[in-house]
């Protein structure tokens, strides 16, 4: 073993990159979420100059699509060269062709995955095993990690066995929950893999590389009388390549002191029951497993490394012979087969045995489903009792009946342990002031720590909830945090959306942001979490780091704030001075290629943060106190069953039978109108003194959230107090008035709108906290407006008629401020009840988009015009099938007006 260990907090995408820099002298790249990482990595140490064990900075090649690097990939190999690349998905698939060729030729390469659900009935960019499963089948080798230590030490065994042998590999771990999870980890010196690399089987692939001087003809075309022999003759180079795969493994054990092998055991010496699985559950059935043993259970778990080839040899080397009873766990579902692939691998080893345990095979973790112990305990209960065969963990399945329900009879958490949760806004900086917070400790102090992100749908302004944990021994903890010492929440409004305590440990620490003053706190709170807060004896703080944003100059970034008033108010894991000092540290690194001016702003905010906590006292009578009576409008039924669940964080608790009805995988459109999410901070309030009704806030608004109206006499007769109104301009308009509306509860806060307001000095728009204006009750007054007031079609011979009709496409999951939405709302305005647009599926910036439903999106009978298919097919995930979706939208909005070309309003010919 080295004699000096280096220990840093990383991410799983990282810990692959570390090794394939070092093996690789070129790297074909295309993103592709949770993948991505890897090649940005990759990518940035090759500009620094860091030399890979050949001496050279890797050369990176960033193509056009997923397919086109997996080509490069193969001619890059087949050229001599050390090739590598990284993908997911989707975008594994689109490599397979060319995977066959790189593994029937012989070629050396290497894919690292990010392990990631296929689009299927739905877009998922969360992990689990279905896409590396569809490419069991092409000749790579397969190799997994279950850990971010393990990504790290097993990663380079992919390249050194690959190189040795001739036969590719490809590298897994779980998608988002290994490869986005940061954790304490030791890595390997580029030292250990250079003494290990085979330097001849270099010179050997070098010399087979094609070229003028050595000419040879590869890719032949071969008949039926010689395909099936030459076929063979290839499958030979596999024979030894899991002994190669064995020995690589026992060196890094020799260096790193922790065992590896093909499949390494781990449990009680004489096991009755054993779980057999890959991945990351490998990691959280360790923990139980200690815990088990020691209430006299003979339980264990087989990991698997490498899985193809399945050596039949080190199987049965690992398994213990004691075993009665086996699950096999399998983080993928095949449709029609009679089981899963690692279940029909470990029954096919059995066959023949003259020993026949019970062997059962069950589905976990599809897109990420979270595997807690519990689950894993309900796994060996199975096993014990009903023996349910095809079984299914972390569901509710109502219809098929296939669940088996979590058992919490184990504690598992070791008692060093804090266990961390943070509520942050997407794009507010919560995810990495929060990796900064496990960097800083993981990297300064003597406790290991992981840091784990779980996001919603939407872009940014999407709920996103920071899972951390801080111990003095390894973490192994694969699932998220359900019982927090510490809760931070970035945005007062989720009081409401969430049930953010549920889980708060007694004693517990509650850290809010909010814009209300301490005095108003108490009226803030929902009876519900005051309660929380009493019944928990917590202790609860405040911080206004919105204001303290603003002042600072960092605007709406909250981040840094947060992350100095957590570090004091958690001073068991480092004194605040200390932290402080770190945060500074960690603030130039971050910040300083900016320049010191922004690197002062955020230490500005580092020491605000500590400086400015208040803490509320928590009432004991609080403890009696009920719920208020909430009374929501009237809301279809998919809305109040499936959206409002989902929105509450609460989709987990949804049975299969409550996706019956959309099997088809349609979904029911105009739910986010629904939402009401009140994720800004500040939002505009219109000033009507000042406005000239030119329209070019309603027409920007990214979401639809500004509304311009006409509003008739008899209209006006109606409208609630509040509501501001100015005669309106223009022809013909008599008696009529004009009104600019917001709807609070919708706006994202992104300001666009004061941007583009042309009036001067003063703008007609200015930006209110949302308190203000919510409590002035401009919500109601703008829900009126949007349901009682009609639109106006005044034509479309400009954008400012035009936006007076009822945009068709609303409060998106886009990002605020974006930049592309406005012209699909403008697109739904121009046109009205004659188009139809689909979700695309490669375009995040429209992803969770919200079309208000009949008749925009259908015709009278219910279906669309027999023109109108899906505009963006699944091909919009990568970069052509983009450009051939955007051209066929454009054909098809140009053919809506082909009987009459000539009266094409003016704004459609610009904008298309």
């Amino acid at each position: 073993m080295s004699k000096k260990k280096v220990i840093k907090s990383m991410d799983g995408n990282e810990a692959a990159s570390h090794a394939a820099y070092a093996f690789s002298e070129v790297a074909a790249i295309y993103p592709i979420t949770p993948s991505s990482p890897m090649a940005e990595h990759i990518e940035a140490w090759a500009a620094r100059g860091k030399k890979n064990l050949f001496g050279v900075p890797v050369k990176v090649v960033e193509m056009q699509s997923e397919a086109g690097a997996a080509g490069t990939v193969h001619g890059s190999l087949q050229m001599g060269v050390l090739t590598t690349t990284f993908t997911a998905s989707q975008g594994l698939l689109l490599k397979i062709p060319n995977m066959y060729k790189i593994a029937g030729q012989g070629l050396p390469g290497v894919i690292h995955v990010a392990a990631r659900s296929i689009a299927a009935q739905a877009l998922s960019i969360f992990g689990d095993h279905q896409d590396v499963m569809a490419a069991r089948q092409t000749g790579f080798a397969m190799m997994a990690s279950n850990s971010v230590q393990e990504v790290m030490d097993l990663a380079g065994v992919a390249h050194l066995a690959a190189i040795k042998t001739g036969v590719p590999f490809l590298h897994f771990f779980d998608g988002f929950r290994t490869s986005h999870e940061v954790n304490t980890i030791e890595v390997l010196d580029y030292s250990v893999f250079d003494r290990l690399l085979d330097r001849d089987a270099v010179a050997r692939f070098r010399k087979l590389g094609l070229s003028p001087n050595r000419p040879v003809t590869r890719g032949t075309a071969q008949s039926d009388d010689v395909y099936f022999q030459s076929k063979i003759a290839t499958v030979q180079k596999y024979q030894g390549v899991d002994d190669v795969v064995a020995d690589y493994m026992k060196e890094i054990s020799k260096e790193t002191g922790r065992e590896y092998a093909p499949f390494v055991y781990y449990g009680h010496p004489e096991a009755t029951d054993i779980i057999i699985a890959m991945g990351s559950v490998v990691e959280a059935s360790k923990e139980l497993i200690d815990q088990l043993i020691k209430k006299g259970e003979k339980v264990g778990i087989l990991s698997v490394h490498l899985y193809r080839p399945f050596s039949e040899k080190y199987f049965f080397k690992a398994i213990p012979e004691s075993v009665e009873r086996i699950a096999v766990l399998e983080r993928t579902i095949e449709v029609g087969s009679v089981g899963e692939p690692l279940y029909l691998d470990v029954k096919s080893l059995f066959y023949e045995q003259e020993k026949q345990p019970l062997i059962l095979g069950g589905i976990y973790g599809l897109s990420s489903k979270d595997t807690t112990p519990a689950l894993i305990e309900a796994v060996f209960k199975n096993l014990r009792g009903e023996q349910k065969n095809h079984f299914t963990i972390g569901i509710n399945d109502d219809v098929s009946h296939t669940s088996l329900a979590p058992i919490f009879d184990t504690e598992v958490t070791h008692p060093s342990t804090s266990e961390l949760l943070f509520f942050g806004l997407g794009s507010d900086g919560t995810v990495g002031a929060t990796k900064n917070i496990v960097k800083i400790v993981g990297d300064n102090t003597s406790l290991f720590s992981q840091a784990y992100a779980s996001y919603d749908s939407k872009k940014a302004g999407g709920v996103t909830r920071m899972h951390v944990r801080f111990s003095e021994e390894p973490i192994r903890s694969t699932y998220l945090v359900n019982n927090p010492h510490f809760v931070s929440c970035s945005t007062d409004a989720y009081l409401t959306k969430f049930d953010m305590l549920k889980g708060l440990r007694k004693g517990g620490t509650f850290l809010l942001n909010t814009h209300t003053p301490v005095e108003e706190i108490e009226s803030l709170l929902p009876n519900k979490v005051k309660r929380q807060l009493a019944e928990k004896e917590a202790k609860f703080y405040i911080v206004n780091a919105v204001d303290l944003a603003y002042e600072i100059g960092l605007g709406r970034r909250i981040n840094t704030i947060m992350q100095s008033a957590f570090f004091k108010l958690n001073e068991q894991l480092m004194p605040f001075d200390k932290a402080n000092k770190l945060m500074k540290e960690a603030a130039l690194e971050t910040y300083g290629r900016r320049g010191m001016e922004i690197v002062e702003l955020n230490y500005k905010a580092i020491d605000a943060g500590g400086d400015h906590l208040v803490q509320v006292e928590v009432k004991p009578e609080w403890k009696a106190l009920k719920d208020e009576v909430v009374t929501k409008d009237e809301r279809p039924a998919f809305v109040k069953n499936l959206a409002d669940i989902v929105n509450a964080i609460e989709g987990d608790s949804l049975p299969v039978s409550a996706f019956m009805n959309y099997q088809d995988a349609h979904m029911e459109q105009g739910s986010t109108a629904y939402e009401k999410r009140g994720i800004a901070n500040f939002v505009p309030e219109w000033q009507d003194s000042t406005c000239i009704q030119c329209n070019a806030c309603v027409f920007a608004c990214p979401h639809a959230v500004i509304r311009s109206f006409i509003v008739d006499e008899e209209e006006q007769k109606h409208l609630p107090e509040g509501a501001k109104a100015i005669p309106a301009q223009g022809r013909d308009m008599g008696e009529k008035k004009f009104s600019i509306q917001i709807s609070t509860l919708d706006c994202t806060g992104c300001g666009v709108c004061v941007e583009v307001c042309p009036t001067k000095p003063k703008k007609s728009l200015e930006m209110k906290a949302i308190g203000e204006q919510l409590a002035a009750g401009t919500q109601q007054v703008a829900d009126h407006f949007f349901n009682n007031v009609t639109y106006k079609d005044l034509g479309t011979d400009n954008f400012k008629n035009t936006n007076f009709r009822q945009p068709l496409f609303e409060f998106s999951g886009a990002c605020a401020g974006c930049g592309e939405t406005p012209y699909i709302k403008a697109v739904t305005q121009l046109f009205g009840d004659r188009m139809i647009i689909a979700n695309a599926t490669g375009c995040t910036s429209i992803y969770g988009g919200s079309f208000p439903g009949t008749p925009y999106t259908t015709n009278k009978d219910g279906h669309g015009p027999a023109w109108a298919n899906s505009l963006f097919e699944d091909n919009a995930e990568f970069g052509y099938g983009m450009k051939v979706a955007y051209d066929t939208m454009r054909d098809r909005l140009t053919t809506i007006c082909e009987d009459n070309v000539a009266k094409m309003p003016k704004a459609l010919k610009e904008l298309i």
